[in-house]
């Protein structure tokens, strides 16, 4: 079950956040070519102050952005989905470009568990839930 997050220091409507999660998971879809029904997102919005990025001025608006996600997909993809994470946290937050960092960390399908299953390793277009 792949697990986005999302940090920002700063607080954004209830209509936003709705609008940047069902974004998050579009693009993830398309971009990693899986159905989403098993993708976790989460957004934790911060004081200024309680997140830093080297390359940012003190209180600056930043996301740090963390995709546990399965393994498989090749630098290219993983590329893609961060530069498409970029654009859409700066077009609904107005937050840098400059200011956001992606961290990618791959596992094992097993790693990912739900109540019905574990899932299988990534094949394009997969549907994790039904396979």
């Amino acid at each position: 079950m792949p697990h986005l997050q999302f940090e920002i220091n700063r607080k954004v409507s209830p209509e936003i956040k709705e609008k940047f999660i069902s974004s998050v998971l579009k693009i993830f879809g398309d971009v990693m070519q899986t159905d989403t029904s098993h993708v976790a997102v989460s957004l934790r919005e911060h004081d200024d102050g309680n997140l830093s990025l080297g390359r940012t001025k003190y209180q600056e608006p930043i996301c740090l952005m963390n995709l546990d996600v399965r393994g498989g997909r090749e630098i290219e993809k993983r590329r893609q989905l961060a530069t498409a994470y970029f654009i859409l946290v700066n077009t609904l937050f107005k937050i840098s470009k400059d200011n956001q960092y992606v961290t990618f960390t791959e596992h094992k399908g097993e790693d990912f568990h739900l109540i019905e299953k574990y899932l299988d390793d990534w094949v394009a277009n997969d549907k994790p839930l039904s396979d």
